[in-house]
């Protein structure tokens, strides 16, 4: 049987925050916890002017995200060898297992 088909909708209410591995405080989003995704994973999360997260990669999700305001500024690659700006109004896709290293350029 298809395990698609078995699958329902979810509702994720809005609430507290909690303190990430990456030191900034995330709000309830789409996860495994929550919906039941198997590789997505999208929450909502508040980076301060200059602040940047550590070198990571998510190996078991796919994450997405859409800047709001301020300009992302995101290392990328085996070695961090990349690099690409967001702005407001742009959509990022990270794939399962990709080193990153995103930071606010904003003041």
């Amino acid at each position: 049987m298809d395990t698609h088909s078995q699958a329902d909708c979810k509702l994720i209410h809005a609430g507290d925050a909690y303190r990430g591995k990456q030191g900034f405080n995330y709000f309830p989003g789409v996860t495994s916890e929550t919906a039941g995704a198997r590789s997505l994973c999208m929450h909502l999360i508040h980076v301060p002017p200059g602040a940047k997260a550590k070198a990571h990669r998510h190996d078991s999700h796919e994450t997405t995200i859409y800047v709001l305001t301020g300009q992302v500024k995101m290392w990328y690659g085996e070695r961090l060898e990349k690099c690409m700006e967001c702005r407001p109004g742009d959509f990022l896709y990270i794939p399962a297992g990709m080193p990153h290293l995103p930071m606010n350029m904003s003041e």
